[in-house]
């Protein structure tokens, strides 16, 4: 299916589908403008298109997740998804392999699919996943453009248990688009299609142990091949993943904690939400008051906690020149249900009603870190990207009334 726009002598609040066979070579579908005269809903065939007009949906927000592999994208895409309601799941009926996930208001796509070389070729050519010159961006750019203007693409598919190239799958445009992997920031083009963009940075010693509990226990790897791994990755993510936290709206930081001294295990971890300040639609969280510095370990009494306890700071900070506000964990949870004490004292953390952060925390208590820093802060990221959505909806639909009634 393909999409064009529609313009009428009244609005420019109208749209258009047309179901035709035609295709770019870049795998969308041709947009076509059609300048209709007036409002409602028409249908009509034309050379064996059939074309179907109707009011216009707000154009497809696009947020950006970055991170290194075994990094927690697929955690945070699962509690993002249930923020807005609907299990996220492959496409039905299509390719059991299929990275992407849809629920009723996203799609996430998995920007591996625009991998140019499969696992074979990578090898050949000596380059890891990570090299520019394995990933195809301007078929990348072209396709996140498309979706964005309501344009379905026919998206290639990266399949991870052959490493091989599978054929395309139809994608088309959701409410929210998210786009995940190692480069949603790399190209400026497909930056600049960004509404809002995250970054997980896991420090070194977090992320091996991430990765072991993953690659082996999920996908058979062994020891020696993910340090092997690890290693051949370090100097291309040093190059090419890593500078992408420098443009992102939000940085979620895990760390090891500093509450037990010279700790090894990584058990325990020390959490940041790093919040850009000046985001359109975005207004950063703060604890207690708005732009001070704050220190607060909670009351035993009130807030379960074993050695070596919880400890949360605020203040405001720069970050790659930029002036960011920067809440923080360190510590763990022993019961979620308490987690409605830390959230009283928390302001801008977009929920429709009180307690809707430890709602979810309780309904996804068997997520990776949902008792500790990473699943409050991603909790609270997915809240505040349904705040930033509605904004951007109410802007687009609000933009043409106002310009009909100057």
């Amino acid at each position: 299916m393909a999409t064009c726009t529609v313009y009428t002598t009244q609005s420019l609040n109208s749209t258009c589908s047309i179901s035709t066979s035609a295709k770019t070579h870049l795998g969308f579908h041709q947009r076509q403008v059609v300048f209709y005269s007036s409002t409602g809903k028409k249908t009509s065939k034309r050379g064996g298109s059939v074309i179907s007009c109707a009011a216009r949906d707000p154009q497809t927000v696009v947020i950006g997740l970055a991170a290194d592999s075994g990094c927690g994208k697929s955690t945070f895409m699962r509690r993002l998804t249930s923020v807005f309601g609907g299990a996220a799941e492959p496409p039905k009926g299509g390719n059991p392999d299929s990275n992407t996930l849809i629920s009723d208001m996203t799609t996430v796509i998995c920007l591996d699919d625009y991998h140019s070389l499969d696992r074979t070729g990578r090898k050949q050519k000596g380059v890891t996943a990570l090299d520019p010159r394995a990933n195809d961006f301007d078929l990348m750019y072209e396709q996140v453009k498309a979706i964005k203007d309501g344009i379905a693409v026919d998206k290639p598919i990266y399949n991870h248990v052959t490493g091989l190239l599978d054929p395309p799958e139809l994608i088309k445009p959701p409410k929210i688009l998210v786009i995940e992997g190692l480069h949603p920031m790399f190209d400026k083009r497909v930056r600049e299609l960004l509404d809002f963009s995250i970054y997980l940075d896991i420090s070194n010693e977090v992320k091996f142990a991430w990765k072991i509990q993953r690659d082996m226990a999920e996908r058979g790897h062994s020891l020696e091949s993910i340090k092997a791994s690890i290693e051949a990755r370090k100097p291309d993510f040093d190059a090419y993943i890593d500078p992408q936290k420098q443009y992102a709206d939000a940085v979620i930081e895990v760390l090891p904690t500093q509450l037990i001294p010279d700790d090894d295990e990584g058990k325990v971890l020390r959490v940041k939400l790093i919040m850009k300040e000046g985001v359109k639609h975005f207004s950063p969280v703060y604890l207690f008051d708005e732009g001070s510095t704050i220190s607060w370990i909670p009351c035993g009494r009130k807030l379960t906690c074993s050695y070596p306890g919880i400890k949360f700071a605020y203040g405001p900070d720069t970050y790659f020149g930029h002036e960011v506000s920067v809440l923080e964990m360190d510590g763990q949870f022993d019961r979620l249900d308490e987690l409605i004490y830390v959230e009283s004292h928390l302001s801008n953390i977009s929920t429709k009603f009180y307690g809707e952060v430890t709602q979810q925390m309780l309904k996804h208590s068997d997520f990776p870190g949902s008792n500790n820093g990473t699943g409050l802060f991603q909790t609270i990221v997915g809240l505040k990207i349904r705040d930033l959505y509605e904004q951007i909806v109410a802007t687009k639909v609000g933009t043409p009334l106002e310009a009909t009634k100057a």
